[in-house]
């Protein structure tokens, strides 16, 4: 895959002049960007697929940042310069329901990403950032911590997370970003938690979280029946489900009666393999009542909301390794091989002005 990135666009660096925020707007000095699993995908090629949306040319990618406020518009009350900001995946969406129209304002995707020094938002696109994170931890929220977020609370009404969730049995597939996140939300939550990987040592990382159960799944290639032996033949009650055409058929068949499968990804492929000999998709949700949703992040309030569950209970996020802004096309490579990381891949920008 690294070499598909070599293929396809190089970086440049562009220099431009630092523009005078609106009205609405505030000007934010980039401190922190985590890198996400998307940012490879556009590099390659932007994703078409999405009708709704178009792309700008030279296009700057990363849509998780944290920043520090310079400068605000007139019109802005709720920021003040020296503050720190989150940047949201999806702007618009700011309550309620995913919409396709949201997909036309994303930075890194359909608006110039935040891998930059500074940037404009409107005072309505950034959320504030509680004081016990570092930079870095921060800006691994907008898209791995409320997809995991989603992931746990899609039922749920806002302002009353986690219903529910107390002695439930989560399973994680693998050890990136959504699923680290996912494994130490759902043990904050109450929750037993099973984590899938192929590495031994990532395995002993995230026992050492928190996980009430690891699987191998190189060594136990039939983990599905693992997880029922685990949880005595029920099953897990909601599953992360990352991995997409090669492995969505064994979380069917390890789903406890009346679970969720939460689609985040699909790290395995997008295509069935070709000699896939499976019992049709209604069937099997028929056989176990399991409701399967597609996670496409989610709003800015259950962002918040999920802010003020992290500093409850001081919940900090996984971050693998820190990159400078010089590397940032190291940093995208090194996430995009897949199999290093364990948690968050940042970009460190700059430090906060004094």
């Amino acid at each position: 895959m690294a070499d598909q990135l070599r293929r396809h666009r190089q970086p440049q660096v562009t220099t431009f002049t630092v523009a005078t925020p609106s009205p609405t707007q505030i000007l934010v000095k980039i401190l922190a960007v985590a890198l996400n699993y998307k940012d490879g995908e556009i590099i390659q090629a932007p994703m078409k697929h999405h009708k709704t949306a178009t792309f700008p040319s030279n296009l700057v990618i990363g849509s998780d940042a944290v920043g520090q406020v310079i400068s605000v518009g007139s019109s802005v009350t709720q920021f003040k310069p020296n503050d720190r900001v989150l940047s949201l995946c999806f702007p618009l969406h700011q309550t309620g329901p995913a919409k396709a129209a949201y997909l036309a304002d994303s930075p890194g995707m359909t608006d110039q990403g935040v891998l930059t020094e500074y940037k404009l938002f409107e005072d309505w696109a950034v959320v504030g950032v509680p004081d016990y994170l570092t930079d870095e931890e921060a800006a691994t929220f907008p898209i791995a911590g409320t997809t995991a977020w989603m992931s746990l609370n899609y039922f749920n009404p806002i302002g009353v997370p986690n219903i529910g969730l107390q002695g439930k049995t989560l399973l994680v597939q693998g050890t990136g970003g959504v699923s680290i996140m996912g494994l130490q939300l759902g043990k904050a939550s109450g929750m037993k938690v099973i984590v899938t990987s192929s590495s031994d040592s990532k395995l002993e990382r995230a026992t050492a979280l928190g996980a009430d159960y690891t699987i191998n799944y190189r060594t136990h290639p039939d983990w599905d029946q693992k997880v029922l032996e685990l949880t005595d033949g029920k099953g897990a009650d909601l599953i992360f489900e990352n991995g997409g055409a090669y492995t969505t058929s064994q979380s069917m068949d390890c789903i406890a009666f009346g679970g969720t499968i939460a689609s985040i990804g699909y790290l395995s492929g997008k295509t069935d393999p070709p000699d896939a000999n499976r019992t049709n998709i209604n069937v099997r949700a028929l056989a176990r009542n399991f409701v399967l949703v597609g996670i496409l992040n989610g709003p800015k309030d259950r962002l918040q909301e999920l802010l003020r569950f992290v500093e409850q209970h001081q919940v900090r996020p996984v971050v693998d390794k820190v990159f400078s802004f010089e590397e940032g096309q190291e940093a995208v490579r090194y996430l995009w091989e897949g199999g290093s990381s364990f948690g968050k891949v940042v970009v460190r920008v700059a430090s906060a002005s004094s």
